[in-house]
């Protein structure tokens, strides 16, 4: 697989017939390695291992409804409470982020309500503070610690 602009982690694939699997630690079990699938799981590691975001707070394709139709995210993360945080979509290293990438994200997130969104392809990271109230947007040069979303 391509190197990502992320760090490596420690990543277990074995092979399926004709596909390469990967194991989740989110949905514990192996899933198929796509490319897509690859920035999915670096960004979940960076996430807990160089972020703090707590493991048991992060959801993996969640389902949600949009337009009457259903949506799947790539990555949340929750508070303890389980209100969401941020919102994560994740593409393929080939697929560069451009404004329709950051309009489906914010598409999705009118139903979601993370005040933090992330576009990555593993390559190019864009990460943005939402404000609902004022409906702007802030652009982060980093994503930030769990700890500094959390209430003082």
């Amino acid at each position: 697989m391509q190197e990502l602009n992320l760090p490596p982690f420690e990543y277990k694939v074995t092979q399926s017939g004709e596909n390469l699997l990967i194991w989740d630690i989110l949905r514990r079990k192996q899933v198929v390695l796509t490319p897509e699938e690859w920035v999915r799981q670096h960004v979940v590691h960076y996430l807990i291992d160089h972020l703090g975001y707590p493991k048991g707070l992060l959801s993996l394709e969640r389902g949600h409804a949009y337009n009457q139709r259903q949506k799947r995210t790539d990555i949340c993360a929750f508070d303890a409470s389980g209100k969401p945080l941020l919102l994560v979509e994740c593409k393929r290293p080939s697929v560069p982020i451009t404004a329709a990438t950051a309009h489906q994200a914010a598409t999705y997130n009118l139903t979601i309500g993370a005040p933090l969104l992330l576009l990555t392809n593993g390559l190019q990271h864009h990460c943005w503070r939402v404000n609902f109230a004022e409906r702007t947007n802030e652009r982060l040069s980093q994503i930030p610690p769990y700890a500094a979303l959390l209430p003082d």
